[in-house]
């Protein structure tokens, strides 16, 4: 395996004079997609080790949320049309002549995993359907072959380090807002919520939408009263955690005079006609980030055992990192896979050094390897649910 180190002449992150940054919540449509997905994913891989003591070719990346309909008003509201959610991929469904329960298995899965995220959900309030397939004859043979396990696709997987400021203050806020804690103190807000950053120069702007939920709202006044607490909440939070100057923004669509604001009935807007795709939100950092290098690979779903769009965008952050905390600048890494090659032996590893680098420079290879000879470690710990893909 080559191993490409470079120095970029590019100007650091933090010195650009514009940073954009994204985070969809929890309880966004796009992320409540890839949150099942990789329900999905986890459960499919716990049954086939419970049965067959390994883990059998699926890619449950292929979910959507089609958005419903409601009618909201202070104090409740009604569904009058539930979202629906339709399962697709592929699985092993019959396995040494024996059937194997993917669709309930998905189905649970992906009901489980959004009422647990969205308490303010009922059960009426969302159809689900599954229509996961059984896995091509070509790719169940790249995932079953001895020793270790073959890429399932070229493609490349992107990781980068350290995050910016104004990354960490995106990641920061939206899950104070989502925390149990938080929700414990405002139970009107729901776990729709998305958080724009913006950095220009040296000045941040924040923009938060986040979604009411309109049963805990009696009335405008005390939506009025419970954002501004909001409001002051993040500013708390950003007084704490940031070095620049920074401005928050939230629900910057409400229409006061009209009495027109971002109510919910379950705490997203999936309910009303905002749909939601594996792969449209976040990459496996938890943002999006128009000023760096990313992948377009949807990780939320894929199967953990041989799936470079999984396996190498989560490896190419870990390396990245490491290597950072060698040589204290920034780093860019990109695994290239080939199809059928050892998932541990990639076609290309790029290592790309932004600014000037301290410390320790000659173990970059070392890291690499290391980590690329750990994946099998890291599928058991997506397996162990402990790995966030979205």
């Amino acid at each position: 395996m080559p191993i490409v180190i470079e120095s970029i002449k590019r100007t650091p992150i933090e010195e650009q004079k514009v940073e954009i940054v994204e985070r969809k919540g929890v309880g966004h449509p796009d992320s409540l997609a890839d949150g099942m997905a990789e329900s999905v994913s986890i459960n499919l891989c716990r049954e086939y080790i419970k049965r067959y003591d390994t883990v059998l070719h699926h890619n449950t990346d292929k979910l959507e949320i089609v958005g419903g309909e409601a009618d909201v008003e202070f104090g409740g509201g009604k569904i009058i049309r539930p979202m629906f959610i339709l399962l697709s991929g592929r699985a092993v469904t019959r396995f040494d002549g024996e059937d194997i329960p993917v669709h309930e298995i998905g189905l649970r899965s992906a009901k489980e995993y959004i009422h647990g995220v969205l308490p303010n959900l009922q059960r009426e309030d969302a159809v689900f359907e599954s229509k996961i397939g059984h896995g091509s004859a070509e790719l169940v043979d790249v995932f079953q072959r001895n020793g270790a396990p073959s890429a399932n696709d070229t493609s490349v997987g992107v990781g980068y380090s350290p995050l910016s400021e104004t990354e960490s203050l995106v990641l920061g806020i939206e899950g104070l807002l989502n925390s149990g804690d938080f929700k414990k103190k405002y139970p009107e807000l729901g776990e729709d919520v998305k958080v724009m950053g913006l950095r220009q120069n040296h000045n941040i702007t924040l923009t938060v939408a986040g979604a009411f939920v309109s049963g805990k709202v009696p009335d405008l006044d005390h939506y009025i009263s419970v954002k501004d607490d909001i409001v002051s909440e993040i500013e708390d939070y950003l007084s704490d955690n940031a070095e620049r100057s920074t401005r928050v923004f939230m629900n910057m669509a409400d229409d006061i005079e009209k009495g027109v604001v971002y109510l919910t009935l379950t705490g997203t807007s999936a309910e009303a006609g905002d749909d939601g795709e594996v792969g449209r939100g976040n990459r496996v950092n938890g943002l999006i980030t128009p000023n760096r290098e990313m992948s377009l690979e949807a990780a939320a779903g894929k199967n953990p055992v041989n799936h470079v769009g999984k396996l190498y965008n989560i490896a190419a952050g870990r390396i990245a990192a490491d290597i950072h905390s060698e040589v204290q600048c920034e780093v860019y890494v990109k695994l290239l896979s080939q199809i059928g090659k050892p998932i541990t032996d990639p076609l290309m590893a790029s290592i790309e050094l932004v600014g000037e680098p301290e410390g320790n420079v000659s173990g970059m290879e070392s890291i690499v390897a290391e980590h690329l000879a750990n994946i099998p470690s890291l599928t058991q710990e997506i397996i162990g649910g402990s790995v966030g893909v979205f």
